[in-house]
Formats: C-alpha cells, sequence, structure tokens
C-alpha cells in the first residue's frame, strides 16, 4: 500500500512539474511574444524616420547650380508615385504587402532558432516591411539578435503606420546605384524624369535595381538589367497586375534610358563657398545639416559673369608676376540691393580651399583714397570736388615722407585732379586735416573697421588690410547715391517641407550723401577715362580706383588693385601672391586687374547689355567739368581814335576754346600789378583811360573759377603810340 502512495505521489510531483515546465515555458512564450510585439519601440529610433535629403543651390530662375548630400536623395511623396511603380515594387519585393502584419512568422520563427544555434546572425527573406527597419534602424548592427530587433521594429512600423507610409519609407530609402538613394533621384538620373512620369517599364527597371543596384546597373550592365527589368514584369503578370499581353508588349521594349548630364562647373566652387558660410555665420545652418536636411537656397548667382570671370582668370598675360603662382580674387555685386552675382576666391579654386574674396585681407593701396579721405573730406562742407589742396613731397615730425609714385609735384592741386591722378601727398595732407578719428567713422560705417591710427590709412598702407569684398562694398557707397548696402549670396531659403525659412531684404547704411557720391562717380568715372584707371577698354559706363602696394623687400609691387562701378553692379579685384617674400613679387601694378576688369564687363555686356551711362539721382546738381586753363598766345595790344572816348586801347589773344575760362588782364606797374578787367570766355578787352602821353604793359592770366586759380601769364604787350 505504502509502495503504491509513493508511486502516486511521485506521479504527482512529475505531473506537477511538467504542468510549471509548460506554464513556464508558456509563460515565457507570451512574454516572449509580448517582448516582440511591443518592444520595437525600443529599437526605433524615430530620428531614424527622418531620411538625410539633397539640398540644392538654385539661381532665382529655378536652375539647380550646385547639391550638398550626405546621401544624394530627393523625398517623393507617395501620392506622387504611379499605381504602377508602386505595383512593380510590391511583386517583386512582397506580393502580399497589403495582407500582412509586416512579418511572415513561419520564417521568422526558423531564422530566430536559426540564429540561437548558430551564435550569429541569419539573413533570410524578408517584407519591404522588414527591410525598412533593417535599413532604417539596423543598419550598422552585426549582432546575433538583429533578426529579432528586426521583426520587433517591422511590428512597430506597421502598428504606427500605414502601408503606404511604409512603402514610401522604402521607396525613398533604398539604394539605386551610382550614388542615387531613393526613387526620385534614380528617377531624374536614368531617365531625366520625376517619378510621377515614370511608365511601366521605367518603373519595373526601378524595382528590379533594388536586389542588386550595382549588378543590375543598366549603365554597366545593362543586358542584365534588362533581364531583370523582365523579370519585375513576369511577377506583376503573376500577381493579376499586367495582362498576358501587356506582359508581353513591355518586355519587349528597350531600358529606354536617358541618363541626365550633369556638368562639371568648377566655376561655381567659390560662390558655393560664401554660400554655406553665410548660410553658417548669419542663419546658424550648418555645412552638415545643410547636406542631410534638404533645403533649397536660392541665390544670386549670375552664371554667364561667374564663367566669363572664371574663364579670364585662366589667362596668366592677366597675372604678372616674377615667377608661377601670382593668384586673384574678384566679386561683383548690385550695388542697389546688395547681391552677389559673381564671386572667384582664387585662380584654381576648389570647395574646400582658401577663398580670398572675404577670408585674405590685403593692403587696398590708392583704392582706399575715395572711401578713407576724399568722401569724409567732402563731407566737412569744408571741401569739394574743385577745393584746391597741396602736392608736394610731405615731410612729418615723426619722420613719416609722402611722395608720389610719379615724382610730379604741382604745388597746389584740385581734389578733382587729386583723384585723378592718384596723388599720394595730396591725400595725406588732406587726411591730416580733416583728422584721422574722423575718417575711420566713415570707415567704420563702411564695415571697415581698421586698427590702424597713421597718416599710412591715406594711401592704404594697413596692418591687415581689407578683403575685395569689404572694399566692394564700400564702393557701393559711392555707387548708391551714398548708401552703402549689405552684400549677399543668398535671395530665400526653404527648409525641407517646402517653408520659406529666409527672404532677404536690402540693408543700407547711410555714408554719404547723393550730391557727394554723385560728384565722385563723376570723377572716378573721368579717371577710367582719362586718369589712373585708363588702361584697358570698356565703351560703356564705368567709374573706378586703382590701387598698387609697394612690396616690402623687393623692387616691386605686393599688391594690386581695381575697384570699379557700373550703374548696375560694383566690382573689386586683387591680384597678388599669397606668399609675400624675396622670391614672390607683381612685376606688374594696377593696370592689370584694371584691364581685366575691363574685360571681364565688355564680355558681359554681351550677354547683359549694360548700361552707358550714370544716370543723375533727382535733386542733385551736376558735377561742371574740370576747365583745363590754356597758355595764352597771340597777344596783342592796338590804340584806336574817335567815339566818345577819343582814344581807345584793345588787347585780344587766341581763345581757349572753353567758354568758362576767365581771363584777366593786368597793367604792369611799381609794386603790385593791378588787375584792371576780366572777361569770361571771349578774346579781347578794351582798355579805358588810355593815355597818348604813356606808354603801358599788359599781360593776360587765365583763371579757372572752379578751382579758383589762375594759370600762366601770357608775354607782355605795350600799347603806346609808338607801336
Amino acid at each position: 500500500m505504502k509502495n503504491v502512495m509513493d508511486k502516486v505521489r511521485i506521479h504527482s510531483m512529475k505531473l506537477k512539474v511538467l504542468l510549471i515546465v509548460f506554464l513556464s515555458i508558456l509563460l515565457l512564450g507570451l512574454t516572449g511574444y509580448a517582448f516582440i510585439l511591443f518592444g520595437g519601440k525600443l529599437v526605433v529610433n524615430e530620428e531614424d524616420l527622418i531620411l538625410n535629403a539633397t539640398s540644392t543651390i538654385e539661381t532665382t530662375d529655378g536652375e539647380v547650380v550646385d547639391t550638398l548630400f550626405h546621401e544624394n536623395r530627393i523625398p517623393v511623396d507617395i501620392e506622387e508615385v504611379p499605381e504602377h511603380v508602386k505595383d512593380a515594387f510590391v511583386a517583386i519585393e512582397d506580393r502580399r504587402f497589403y495582407d500582412h502584419a509586416g512579418v511572415d512568422f513561419k520564417s521568422v520563427v526558423r531564422a530566430v532558432a536559426k540564429d540561437i544555434i548558430a551564435m550569429d546572425k541569419v539573413e533570410g527573406a524578408s517584407t519591404i516591411t522588414q527591410q525598412v527597419a533593417k535599413n532604417l534602424f539596423l543598419y550598422h548592427d552585426k549582432t546575433w539578435m538583429r533578426k529579432t530587433k528586426e521583426v520587433m521594429a517591422a511590428i512597430y512600423l506597421e502598428r504606427e503606420f500605414s502601408k503606404d507610409s511604409i512603402l514610401e519609407m522604402y521607396m525613398n530609402k533604398i539604394y539605386y546605384g551610382h550614388g542615387l538613394h531613393g526613387i526620385e533621384a534614380a528617377s531624374q538620373y536614368y531617365f531625366s524624369k520625376s517619378t510621377k512620369d515614370l511608365s511601366i517599364t521605367e518603373g519595373a527597371m526601378l524595382a528590379g535595381l533594388a536586389q542588386a543596384p550595382n549588378g543590375y546597373s543598366p549603365v554597366n550592365h545593362p543586358d542584365k538589367a534588362l533581364n531583370r527589368r523582365n523579370v519585375v514584369l513576369k511577377a506583376m503578370n503573376n500577381v493579376g497586375k499586367l495582362s498576358t499581353e501587356q506582359l508581353l508588349q513591355e518586355q519587349g521594349k528597350t531600358l529606354g534610358l536617358n541618363l541626365k548630364q550633369v556638368e562639371e562647373k568648377p566655376w561655381l566652387a567659390s560662390y558655393t563657398d560664401l554660400v554655406m558660410k553665410e548660410i553658417a555665420e548669419k542663419h546658424q545652418i550648418t555645412n552638415s545639416e545643410l547636406k542631410r536636411g534638404g533645403y533649397k537656397i536660392i541665390v544670386h548667382v549670375n552664371e554667364d559673369a561667374q564663367k566669363i570671370a572664371y574663364e579670364h582668370f585662366k589667362n596668366s598675360n592677366y597675372f604678372p608676376g616674377n615667377t608661377d603662382g601670382v593668384e586673384g580674387a574678384f566679386v561683383m555685386m548690385d550695388h542697389q540691393n546688395g547681391a552677389i552675382i559673381a564671386a572667384l576666391g582664387g585662380r584654381n579654386y576648389s570647395l574646400g580651399d582658401l577663398n580670398r574674396v572675404d577670408r585674405v585681407k590685403r593692403q587696398p593701396g590708392s583704392t582706399i583714397k575715395p572711401l578713407a579721405v576724399y568722401g569724409p573730406a567732402m563731407m566737412t562742407g569744408t571741401y569739394g570736388a574743385y577745393s584746391v589742396i597741396h602736392d608736394e613731397i610731405l615731410e612729418y615730425d615723426d619722420g613719416y615722407t609722402v611722395t608720389n609714385v610719379d615724382g610730379q609735384y604741382d604745388g597746389m592741386v584740385s581734389v578733382y585732379d587729386a583723384i585723378m591722378h592718384s596723388k599720394n601727398t595730396s591725400a595725406v595732407w588732406l587726411l591730416d586735416r580733416i583728422g584721422i578719428p574722423f575718417a575711420k567713422e566713415y570707415l567704420e560705417k563702411m564695415d571697415m573697421p581698421i586698427e590702424d591710427n597713421g597718416r599710412a590709412i591715406a594711401l592704404g598702407g594697413l596692418k591687415e588690410g581689407l578683403t575685395p569684398l569689404q572694399m566692394a562694398k564700400g564702393f557701393s557707397a559711392l555707387a548708391n547715391e551714398g548708401n552703402m548696402v549689405e552684400a549677399t549670396t543668398i535671395d530665400k531659403i526653404y527648409g525641407p517641407n517646402g517653408k520659406l525659412l529666409y527672404e532677404s531684404k536690402v540693408q543700407e547704411t547711410e555714408v554719404f550723401t547723393p550730391q557727394i557720391a554723385w560728384d565722385l562717380t563723376e570723377i572716378l568715372t573721368h579717371a577710367v577715362k582719362e586718369g589712373s584707371a585708363k588702361p584697358g577698354f570698356y565703351s560703356k559706363a564705368l567709374a573706378g580706383k586703382t590701387g598698387t602696394t609697394q612690396h616690402p623687400l623687393v623692387n616691386g609691387v605686393k599688391d594690386a588693385w581695381f575697384v570699379g562701378y557700373t550703374p548696375e553692379y560694383v566690382t573689386s579685384m586683387w591680384m597678388g601672391y599669397d606668399k609675400s617674400d624675396e622670391n614672390h613679387y607683381l612685376t606688374g601694378g594696377s593696370r592689370y586687374p584694371t584691364e581685366l576688369t575691363k574685360e571681364i564687363l565688355t564680355e558681359l555686356d554681351k550677354q547683359m547689355n549694360l548700361a552707358g551711362e550714370f544716370t543723375k539721382p533727382e535733386n542733385v546738381e551736376d558735377l561742371p567739368k574740370p576747365i583745363e586753363l590754356p597758355v595764352v598766345t597771340g597777344v596783342d595790344a592796338q590804340l584806336s581814335f574817335g567815339g566818345f572816348r577819343l582814344v581807345k586801347g584793345k588787347i585780344t589773344w587766341d581763345s581757349s576754346g572753353d567758354d568758362r575760362v576767365v581771363y584777366r588782364i593786368y597793367k604792369e606797374q611799381q609794386g603790385t600789378d593791378e588787375r584792371i578787367g576780366e572777361v569770361t570766355g571771349e578774346n579781347e578787352f578794351e582798355v579805358k583811360n588810355v593815355s597818348i602821353f604813356q606808354s603801358h604793359r599788359y599781360y593776360v592770366v587765365p583763371y579757372n573759377p572752379l578751382t579758383k586759380m589762375e594759370g600762366q601769364r601770357s608775354e607782355v604787350v605795350e600799347l603806346s603810340l609808338l607801336n
């Protein structure tokens, strides 16, 4: 009896153990199932659902000039994808896509079991949802539990997103070969069209690339691509998406490739660099974010101007140096709104190189004179275009000595002529009169803050110098009726959702009055025609100033500049070596950037028909043209008899042709000669109260009513009965 009871107890205990084991297994199974079912959220990183997208840089006309990306992807909405294209992907990749819950559990169990046994990851057939999960969240996961995580993520996606949303993720995520990510980028590359315009065969070919984009490349392996496309078409027929007649028709077609030709545009590298810097500095969008976020940046670049400048920068004849390596920088901007339309950061600039447009400061030489000296001086009201200032060698107490480059000195000269002939002595003398702090205030208004406090400011002898972009902005104050305009490459910025994030607005700073800006424009226009900026040829309106700096170590040039403006644009060009030592110096000065700028403008004029003359603003007076005082010749004196006065004298001379010239007539006498009268624009003068018993000597002196300066006296003539 006892044995029977023991056997019953043992049997009962075994049943209990089996029950516990069964329940444990069931509990573990349910826990595992629940973990798989609800643990997807632990695998899914919502940030990964936002795909990298290509940012584009486009002209205001909508032409894409450059792209920025980590992955070349143009996201497309599933609603833009034709039904036959969706059918192709589903038929070849996951024909039960719209029926299952994201996972084929029989396959999953087998895969998990193999994972556990092999202690390694096992690749198995996956649904579209699983492929999305793997590509988005497990791309770098090489653990043996990857398949389990893939299932968890897939189930999560099916619970949180619609089938169409998952298919959209899939089409936008997968790789299509040749650096193309997403169906839109692939469609544009292979067929030069958008996804919404794909035909049945085109959609089938792209669907076939999903399995092996490099192996089925229609570019490198057209036969394999064609066979793979036909396999996709057959799969569409098998699931009832194509009739047998349609299948045969579509399989009988060629691949129909129309590869998008991407033109290499090295001339845009400098401009793209400026765009990226401006976005980072002014809009706090990093380069990495640009390459990720799918922004659309509308820029002001003029491709004609950019390419013309780029091609001319290749011509070594414009870049004189004692050895190779002469560099240059050029910027061109609309002086009314600040839009930079062209920029070259170097002669062979590549993205990432040193951009000399805005990153390299060089001594501007005489180009700074209108901004630092003459403009501020005229703003005082004491000096005007025809005010007379000194022109002589200057030696200051601190040992600073100033001479003119050409060694010519007139003693006294008008502001007009001092600018025309770029006289150093006059600029320094005038800076000394208005005061350095006063001049620096104006430079700061033009975004040119400098630490220098010496007289060399007048000649551009700055410690750090200025960039070509700063010089362009400064001269915009002369071109834009006295208002400096802030420079920008960017017109608009659109976010990845197409929302307008930024639109540029004109930012102006009042620097000079419109009258002074106009007067300086008139002078600088004449400087281009007949003065220091005469080299080269440009038939339309142009004002500008040259600048040359002496090399400190050898008898050569360190920096050569021309900064000028047309009625539409301001330009700034610098030439020199990045490294200035005894082995690197220019063998020519400012004539080279002057000639090159004029050549660029001449070519651009053929494309744009630039203005032939500057338009005087309203409420601004014309600046009189300068008066060239003649040397008075042909002087003669005659007596005549009769009339109210019995004896009269007449002095005549040859006229200069400028009716504005005043002729002053002087009579010689002891002490100071007497000025007995003057006439304007005439060539004779009647002498009254002539005595027939005395002889009198006279001479004529031309006088400039603009500068209030007299010229050279004529020969002396005598009025006498003995004549």
